[in-house]
Formats: structure tokens, sequence, C-alpha cells
């Protein structure tokens, strides 16, 4: 019996754990050993799908994740790894995988030192699941061995984490020593000494951010050379501060074991309680004497903020507004007072959040009081319902004017692409047609119109999947006419609207953006943009509707 020619998925993983196992189990001799094996059957290799350094306890991986998508996909109907453990080690898993899903999509799946064949009638297939709680065993097994490890280094005072604390940098002979980083340490002390004189986190924070001292965090990936992906403010903080002063670390302790994961299986981390941390004293130079981490002690202890009683108290606007020139949310805070008839009120006030955060190096206050925000916001609908009321249609065609100007380009582009696209894909039809009439007709090799025929239909998916895509995008200004149809009707309602609340925030604002108060003949004015659920901000669209007028009345 002729073996059915497949198009190979070869899988190959690389775990830290099995990094001590040699060569035998390098990815590099899993890639060779398989691909032989595919080259002696005549089979198509497609692709080699790597996850080099993680753990086959579950199949959150990049690597298995590609490799799934290609299958259903149909890119591949045959997937090859050298063990069933190199594929995963999770067995409720890896059954759904091997008994459900990959049947389902067609495709093939062997293990080849197991002798482990899907599409074989030798009982191959039943001894997969022993093996695969085998190998779930064996990932539990050596997690527990190096948690051990791990705890027993701890516990004799070697340094286990990915980063030393600030103020420290692991010793160029012993990475589980940690010495004096000379450049980070004076802040350290700086810092300790500021606490020490009674100074507040923040107060602290305000001023390492104002003279432009590096934090952390910038450190970090300054270090590393590159920028952190998840864009994060890495500015001087509380927090920041406050973990900082409260780390033993600077007294020479090291206190390890603070967090670790719920199972082998998870790597997400959650604390310990403190009775369970691993503290070891003395176990490298402190930057803090003892005194002054004493003196800062003392200070935590004695300081015990005053809570502000709360009524439950919650803006309508809380989540809506952001600063117009950093981009942060803005905090809302508020202050209680008594009337002189004795009744109480209440201030209610935002700020820029990375102002309240980093202190004015940051961004500035951006200070607006509640009440002069929803003064704005219901002038701001009112006189956008008038507009809707008086000449729905009109404003409708400005703003989809305004916004088809603003995705001209990006409409164009896409235009070329989808003619370009829909043409390649003729052009490939019309190959493929005269590359199998060759084949019929004897004039090339079944190796050639195999490999000519897989590249053709390759790219013809390619182009063909994108299709759909670049239509939507083109048929986008059609979806901006139904939007701007919906919004002129709901904003309608709304013409004599005296009072705000929830609901309404809810049904017609998605975002308001505060700017700085500036004054103006001695008067603070302070300028907001609202930015409106399914049309945005129609600002510009009112300015030239109003232009329109103008020019009618002239």
């Amino acid at each position: 019996m002729i073996d059915k020619t497949y198009d190979v998925g070869i899988y190959c993983r690389l775990s830290n754990d099995d990094e001590r196992d040699g060569e035998s189990v390098s990815i590099e001799n899993q890639k060779l050993l398989l691909q032989n094996y595919v080259r002696q059957r005549g089979w198509n290799e497609v692709d080699v799908y790597i996850d080099d350094g993680y753990s086959g306890t579950n199949f959150n991986q990049p690597g298995v994740k590609r490799l799934i998508e290609d299958a259903k996909a149909k890119r591949i109907n045959l997937i090859l790894v050298k063990d069933l453990s190199r594929f995963g080690r999770n067995y409720i898993e890896f059954g759904q995988y091997t008994d459900y899903l990959f049947p389902s999509i067609g495709c093939r799946f062997i293990a080849l030192n197991n002798g482990i064949d899907t599409m074989s009638d030798n009982g191959s297939t039943d001894v997969m699941c022993f093996l695969n709680l085998f190998n779930e065993f064996y990932s539990r097994d050596t997690s527990k061995k190096v948690k051990a490890v791990k705890k027993a280094c701890a516990e004799n005072g070697k340094f286990m984490g990915t980063y030393p604390a600030y103020g420290y940098k692991r010793d160029p002979e012993d990475k589980h020593h940690l010495v004096i980083d000379e450049d980070t340490a004076p802040v350290v002390r700086r810092i300790f000494a500021m606490r020490a004189s009674g100074m507040g986190f923040h107060a602290i924070a305000v001023i390492l951010n104002e003279e432009g001292i590096q934090s952390p965090g910038t450190l970090y990936y300054q270090r590393k050379g590159q920028n952190d992906p998840r864009r994060v403010n890495h500015q001087w903080a509380d927090a920041t501060v406050k973990n900082l002063i409260r780390n033993e670390v600077y007294i020479g302790n090291m206190v390890q074991g603070k967090t670790g994961t719920m199972s082998y299986k998870s790597r997400k981390l959650v604390s310990k309680p403190e009775d369970e941390w691993i503290r070891v004293e003395g176990t490298h130079e402190a930057i803090i004497s003892q005194e002054v981490w004493d003196t800062v002690v003392s200070i935590d202890q004695k300081r015990v903020r005053k809570k502000k009683t709360s009524d439950g108290y919650k803006s309508i606007f809380t989540g809506l507004i952001y600063c117009a020139d950093c981009g942060f949310k803005m905090r809302n805070h508020t202050e209680k007072f008594t009337y002189k008839d004795g009744s109480p009120g209440r201030y209610s006030s935002f700020i820029c959040g990375n102002y309240a955060r980093s202190g004015k190096s940051a961004c500035t206050v951006h200070t607006i009081y509640e009440n002069v925000l929803e003064q704005l916001v219901l002038a701001d609908i009112r006189e956008k319902a008038q507009f809707a009321e008086h000449d729905p249609q009109r404003l409708v065609q400005q703003i989809i004017r305004l916004k088809e100007k603003e995705a001209r380009t990006r409409l164009s582009s896409y235009e070329q692409e989808l003619k370009t696209a829909v043409a390649r894909i003729s052009e490939l039809e019309r190959l493929m047609q005269n590359l199998y009439e060759d084949k019929c007709a004897g004039t090339i090799p079944q190796t050639v119109f195999q490999t000519l025929m897989k590249k053709y239909e390759s790219e013809r998916a390619e182009k063909a999947g994108a299709v759909p895509e670049l239509e939507r995008k083109v048929r986008s200004h059609l979806e901006n006419r139904q939007d701007a149809d919906h919004w002129t009707e709901v904003i309608r309602r709304y013409t004599e609207i005296t009072e705000l609340d929830e609901t309404i925030l809810f049904e017609l604002v998605k975002r308001i953006e505060v700017r700085d108060t500036k004054k103006v003949n001695g008067l603070r004015v302070c300028d907001i943009k609202v930015y409106y659920r399914y049309v945005g901000n129609v600002d510009d669209a009112l300015d030239q509707e109003r232009r329109d007028q103008y020019e009618k009345a002239v």
C-alpha cells in the first residue's frame, strides 16, 4: 500500500528543565530527526514550529498556537513530534487535541519515539493516556524538585530573584550574591534620609521626578536596552517609594518566598502569608544603617492616616474623564464642609491622575470642579442636540465628510490593496489551471507540479483570506453613515436637557478630555472636548456647519 502524501508540521519544544538532559533533547536534534523522517517518506515539510524555553504543563505557547491554527486552516494535515512529552505533559488537555480536535479536522498525529500514530490500527493510541499520565507525573515531580532546590538556596541566603532591588546588582563572581550598585545606592540613601526627616511618600516621589532621577522601572528597561512593551509610565510614584522603604534588603537581609504559584500548571503568582517568607539576615552589605531603618519604621508606625468619612458618593463622570495633555485618567476628589446653617456640603473635583501620581514633572494639575464639568457637558450636549434637531441630514453629511476626509488616504490605500489582491488571485488561478494542463500532458514532472501547485495555492489562499477584511475597510464609509444617523437620532432627544445622570452619559458619551485652565481677563477658563459614542468629537463638523450658515446669511 502506497502511503498518502502529507503536508507536515514539525513541532519541537525545549523547556528550561530539559537543558540538563544534554544534546539529545536539543531543538536542533529534534528538528533533524523529524526532518529526516519526513524526507524518507516523501512527505512535504510545510513548517517547523518551535517553543524554546516553555513548560509542557500547558498549551498556551506561541508555537503550539500557530501549529493548531495551521491545522485548522488545512495548511498541514499531519503533526510530527519526537515524543509525547515534547508536545505537552497535561494529559487532560492533550487528550482533547488527540481524541477530538485532530480527528475532527482530519489531521494525523505521530509521536515518533513512542510509536504513537493516530492513523494506525496497531493499538498504539491505547497507551497514549498512560504515557501522558506518566509525563504529567514527571512534570509534577520535576516542579517539586526545582522548588525544593530554590527553597534550599533561599534558606542559605542566596539571591534567587530575577532582578536585584534598586541600589544593588549581582556579584560578577556569584550571581546569587548581591553587591552595592554605586550608581543608584546614593538615591536609596537619600530616599531613606528624606523619609527619616518626616517627608511623605508622595513628596519624595515628586522631588525625585522633578530632578529627573531615573526610577527603578526606567533603569531596568534602559539597562536591557529596550522599551517597555506595555508602555507603562515608570516615573517615581507613592507606591514605588513606599515599597522601597519597606524592603529589608537595604539593611543586609534577604527576604524571599513572598509569592508563589498555586500549582505546577499555573504561572499565576499569589501572595504568601508572612510566616511562610524566608528571611535570612546579614547576607550582603547594607546600604542603610540599622539606626536609619529603625527611625523610618517608627515613623511608619506613628503615622496612622485618618481616613476621610465616606458616604458612598461616586461621581457620574468616574471613568469618563481624561487629561487632554498626557492622556491619563483624571482622579475624583471630594471634600466635605458645613454651610452656615449647619447643613452638610461637598466639593467634588477632578485632577490629572498622572500629576496626582508623580507631581508636576509628569503633568499639570488640570483641576476642574464637577459642577463646572457638568455645566460644560450639558451645554455641549444641548448644542449638538439643537443642531441635530434643526437639520439632521446636513449635520450627518458634515460628520461623514469630516470622517471620510480623515480616512481618505487610508481608504485609497485599501482600495488599491483590494484591486491588487483580486488581480493576483485571478492570475494565480490561471497559473494553476495551466500547471494542471501541463501535468496532464506530461510536460512537467510530478514533483515540480506538486511544488508549484502548493506554492500557488498557498499564495492564493493568503490573498483570498485578506480580501474580506479589505472589502470591509472599503465599505466602512457606509458604516460611518449608519453611525452618524444613529447618533443624530439619539441626541435629538436631549435639546432641552437640564440635568445629567449615569444613564444619559452612558448612552451618549464615550470620553471627555479636560484641558488645563487658563486665565482670560482675570477669569479661569476651562476647555473640554466631548467624544460621543458612534461619531467621536464632532466640533469640527459643527464648525463647518457654522461657516456654511454664515455664508448663507451673508
